[in-house]
């Protein structure tokens, strides 16, 4: 098999180089300087202030892996002689996927590495904003106890979850709200045949009747902006909304003005349109949302697996034979 433009590499013939287009400054990159130099490649780690910087950078590789930088199509354009780019992770919106199909270049993620951590992290979320438990730590080491009022506090048990994004993140989510003994509904257009007692309905619906909603779809043109002002104002000013997808799927300004006036009772973001937030980002100050640095797909297991994923997909697409995980799956013959 070999993919169209592209004679078959030989991998092992000659070194060949893999770039990292954002590596970051103390990564430890053990796992791909060893796994891909096994296979005849050289694993070059770098990171760039603008695109022409990411340029000079990737120009020559026979592979590009990617973490958060934009692989845009002027960036695809000028590569010489890549043969695949691989995304570190399961989101891919950060690459021109049909630029890089007209240049015949594979363009891969990695779908399934952090399923179980990511849901764990939205569970944790959820469970934290409705216990109120960053407030009531805090209430504790500033010497109080007990006392106060805790509402607004679901029960959970006998409430209603509904879940954005109906895959394999999203389905792990709806297992475990299962298990609180929530009843589980699913927007997804794409869902297929739902899990156990899940219900697939509308989007609308589900804005409108779950206490709790965590967003679990890719971002993309349909999804951009999902969660704006209008979505927001469907939804119970007792619900709470959890994100550990993609920031730009909630508009920011929006849930902003939804925590402050109360047309929601609270948030957990994994992330944000902006990331890093600025020094002045509002959502900084607010008592009713409970921040973590998109970290949700982190455990030492998930991310030795993320690592050895990525050099695979890569020495997959050099020795000519099909990457498990191809997006664009026209770009190769056979």
């Amino acid at each position: 098999m070999t993919r169209q433009g592209h004679a078959a590499p030989g991998i092992g013939q000659s070194t060949l180089l893999v770039v990292h287009t954002d590596a970051a400054a103390n990564g430890d990159w053990s796992i791909e300087t060893e796994t891909l130099a096994a296979a005849g490649a050289r694993f070059v780690p770098t990171r760039s202030e603008n695109e022409d910087e990411l340029i000079a950078n990737v120009r020559d590789a026979d592979a590009v892996v990617v973490g958060l930088a934009k692989v845009s199509r002027r960036v695809i354009g000028e590569l010489t002689r890549t043969k695949a780019i691989v995304r570190y992770g399961v989101g891919y919106d950060s690459v021109d996927i049909p630029a890089a199909t007209e240049r015949g270049i594979a363009v891969c993620n990695i779908p399934d590495y952090c399923t179980e951590e990511v849901a764990n992290h939205a569970l944790a979320l959820l469970l934290a904003v409705n216990r109120r438990i960053v407030q009531q730590d805090a209430h504790v080491r500033s010497g109080g106890w007990r006392g106060g009022s805790l509402a607004p506090m679901g029960s959970l048990y006998g409430e209603t979850a509904g879940i954005i994004g109906y895959g394999r993140i999203g389905r792990a989510m709806a297992a475990r709200c299962r298990v609180l003994g929530m009843r589980v509904l699913a927007a997804d257009p794409y869902a297929g045949t739902p899990e156990s007692t899940d219900q697939i309905v509308p989007l609308d619906e589900l804005l409108a009747t779950a206490d709790y909603i965590s967003i679990h779809c890719l971002l993309n043109d349909e999804t951009h902006g999902l969660i704006n002002e209008a979505a927001l104002r469907r939804m119970k000013h007792t619900a709470i909304l959890v994100n550990t997808a993609r920031g730009p799927i909630v508009d920011q300004a929006a849930i902003t003005r939804a925590l402050t006036e109360g047309w929601i009772a609270g948030a957990g973001l994994d992330v944000l349109e902006e990331e890093p937030p600025i020094a002045s980002e509002p959502l900084r100050g607010l008592p009713n949302v409970l921040l973590t640095p998109h970290t949700a797909y982190y455990t030492d297991r998930s991310s030795a697996r993320l690592k050895h994923d990525v050099a695979h997909e890569v020495i997959e697409a050099l020795a000519g034979r099909r990457p498990p995980h191809l997006l664009n799956p026209q770009v190769w013959k056979g």
